[in-house]
Parts: C-alpha cells; sequence; structure tokens
C-alpha cells in the first residue's frame, strides 16, 4: 500500500521581524513607507527586497511622520500599506493616526516595543508603548492592538492585523517586544494553507450615489478607492456623511458612536489568546510578549511541584480582552500580571476586578527580560 504523500511546505528560521513581514506579504501588502529605527529595522529592510519583487512599492521616508502619511494615501488608493517603527517614532505618527481614525483608512502599524522614555534603551526590550497604542492619539477613539509571542504569531497576528484593517476601516497596530522581535525560530508553512485574506467592501453603487460615511448594520461603510471614479472629501475634521467638515451636534454625536459602535459590537471576532491549565487553576497568571513564554515555563515547573497555576496569554491587548480575564478572575484565588513596565495591563485587570481576587504584579524596567524564575518565586512568594 502506498503511503499518502504529504502536503507539501516550507520551512523557514525566522526572526520575528522577518515573520511580521511575510505576514504582511501573504495579507496582500503592497506598500510599505518607513523611516529606520532600532528594533524594527529589519522590517523595513526586508520590504525594500521583497516588495519590489511581487509588484508593491516600498519607500523609505525622511521620518516617522512622513511614514504615516504616506501609507495613509496609499491606502486611500487602494493599496494595503504598512510601516514600522519603534517608541519615539510610534510617538511621531500619533497625529496622523488620529487622521486615520478620523477619516476611517485601513492601515497596519508595526512598533517593535524598546526601553523609554525618549531614545531609553534603543536595543532592549520593554512593554510599556501598551497605554500609547491605546491614548497615544488625542480623542476619544477605538483602536485595534494585537501582540505576538513566538514568531509564527508574528506571522499569522500581521495576517490578522491585515484582515481587521480592511474588515472594520481601521488602524490596527502591532505590538511586538524586541525580544520576539529579534528571536528566531522555526516555523513551518504548507503550500495549500488556508489563509483567511480579507479586502475592504467596497460601494456596488454608481459614483454619484456613494455616501462615503454612511451608518451601515456593521458600523462599516463601503470604501472606494480614489482613482476609480469615486470622488469624496477626505478630513480630519469631525466631518458628516459625505465628508464635510461639520460642527452640528446631531451629526457629529452619531459619527463619534459610529467609530467605536464599528469596534464594540464586534468584540468576539477581536479577541485572541490562550488559555493554558486555569479551569483548576488556584493561580493565574495573565502575560503577553515574551513574559507570557516566561510566564508558560513558570505554570509548568509549578504544576510539577504540585502547585495549581494557569496562564491567559494575550494576543489582543485592545479592545481589552475583559471577558477572557474575567473568567480567570472569577475561578482563581491570586491572579499575577507580570510586565516590563510599571503596570499598564495590570490597571486594566484591576479595574475590571471585582474585589474577590487578590492581583499582584511583577515590573521590571531594566531592559532585562522576566524569568521564569522571577515569576515561580513570586508564586511562591503570594501563595
Amino acid at each position: 500500500m502506498k503511503k499518502k504523500p504529504k502536503t507539501p511546505y516550507k520551512e523557514f528560521l525566522l526572526q520575528g521581524n522577518e515573520a511580521i513581514v511575510e505576514g504582511a506579504l501573504r495579507a496582500g501588502c503592497r506598500f510599505f513607507a518607513g523611516y529606520p529605527i532600532t528594533p524594527a529595522t529589519e522590517i523595513a529592510e526586508a520590504m525594500s527586497v521583497k516588495l519590489p519583487q511581487v509588484g508593491g512599492t516600498y519607500i523609505q521616508m525622511e521620518d516617522e511622520i512622513a511614514s504615516m502619511a504616506a501609507v495613509i494615501g496609499a491606502s486611500l488608493a487602494g493599496v494595503k500599506s504598512m510601516t514600522a517603527t519603534s517608541g519615539p517614532g510610534f510617538s511621531l505618527m500619533q497625529e496622523n493616526l488620529g487622521f486615520a481614525i478620523m477619516a476611517e483608512v485601513p492601515c497596519v502599524i508595526v512598533d517593535a516595543m524598546r526601553g523609554g522614555p525618549s531614545t531609553g534603551l534603543p536595543t532592549s526590550p520593554s512593554q510599556s508603548d501598551v497605554m500609547q497604542a491605546r491614548w497615544g492619539t488625542h480623542g476619544d477613539h477605538p483602536i485595534i492592538a494585537l501582540c505576538p509571542s513566538t514568531v509564527r504569531e508574528c506571522y499569522d497576528l500581521t495576517i490578522k492585523a491585515f484582515n481587521l484593517s480592511e474588515k472594520f476601516r481601521n488602524p490596527v497596530i502591532i505590538l511586538v517586544d524586541e525580544v520576539v522581535a529579534h528571536m528566531r525560530e522555526k516555523i513551518t508553512i504548507f503550500e495549500d494553507e488556508e489563509v483567511e485574506i480579507f479586502n475592504r467592501i467596497k460601494p456596488n453603487m454608481p459614483p454619484e450615489w456613494y455616501i462615503p460615511y454612511v451608518d451601515t448594520p456593521s458600523g462599516v461603510p463601503p470604501m472606494a478607492n480614489f482613482g476609480e471614479g469615486y470622488r469624496y472629501h477626505v478630513t480630519g475634521l469631525t466631518h458628516d456623511i459625505r465628508g464635510f467638515p461639520t460642527s452640528r451636534p446631531d451629526e457629529i454625536d452619531p459619527f463619534i458612536r459610529r467609530l467605536f459602535r464599528k469596534i464594540s459590537q464586534h468584540f468576539s471576532e477581536l479577541q485572541f489568546g490562550e488559555f493554558y491549565e486555569t479551569d483548576d487553576a488556584d493561580i493565574t497568571i495573565i502575560a503577553y510578549g515574551c513574559v507570557a513564554r516566561s510566564a508558560k515555563r513558570a505554570a509548568i515547573d509549578a504544576r510539577q511541584k504540585g502547585l495549581k497555576v494557569g496562564m491567559l496569554k494575550l494576543n489582543t491587548l485592545w479592545p481589552f480582552m475583559r471577558t477572557a480575564v474575567e473568567k480567570v478572575l472569577n475561578t482563581s484565588k491570586i491572579v499575577i500580571v507580570p510586565e516590563m513596565n510599571m503596570g499598564q495591563i495590570s490597571r486594566e485587570v484591576k479595574r475590571v476586578n471585582k474585589g474577590s481576587t487578590k492581583i499582584f504584579t511583577i515590573n521590571k524596567v531594566d531592559g532585562t527580560i522576566i524569568t521564569p524564575q522571577e515569576i515561580l518565586a513570586r508564586i511562591k512568594e503570594v501563595g
């Protein structure tokens, strides 16, 4: 009896940054504008080589402000677009990020997190941009931010980031810390691997009937590409359904509420994470990024010592995974939140806690990772 041939596949030894590039290309990204910055530069380097090979365009801009502007322009013309930066550059992008949110322009921004504030620790890891991703640009606004902890997740979550951006007409941020950005792991990609690719919904009416910011049941208006016969006004000012600036309260209020509704009514589609041994856990660790790797090792070691410890890994940071967090808060006596910052996600965990669960933190800001041993020591201390 002949053995059935295995599905053809390719194995790659990739950095996290390189996997982000592969995921972006697989998702259909065909435009990249950026400015070199550690620890994200490998993304730009790889894009400069690979994008022209698939008919895409790479531009090194004069700074991060221009990079974000170019990405918005390319997306308005119908091209899936991305930029990559780190903390200082991410700060410079915030004004144009707000423009993309207001004008509902899909795009992907990768922030490879390093130590800060300011120039900080360019080559050392951090997780200190979590709140900047949520509230960096001013005004009330929705945002989606994903956080990988493995090289494979860098690939998969980048594809998801483009899909979500296109589906909800909203910028999506990928927060990858320096450890995951620069670590190398083997990933396997099957040639017939089914990958969901979502492209923005286009209008199905003649140009003269098109209303660019009309409300819909999903909260997401169809998006016409410039250059295809559809003309409409794009502005960072609060605007009416036709895109023209307005100061009328009866137009402003429903518009802002729709921006939130198009995200909030689809929370279930935006929540990505992993429960590990949480069903019977007395102590649950909530972690993300490279720290989730240490947390899982600590949970495994604790189980071997007879301690009932589990882990909730957050791959979605924003919108905050409240349902998943509440689930472990309701079943655990103690929750530990290790972070490479002074406590950004732990504040959200404490916010949704109803008081019955004790919450402890591990906060490290010296440019070194949180180790399994440090988490295990904290487990023994508080347990």
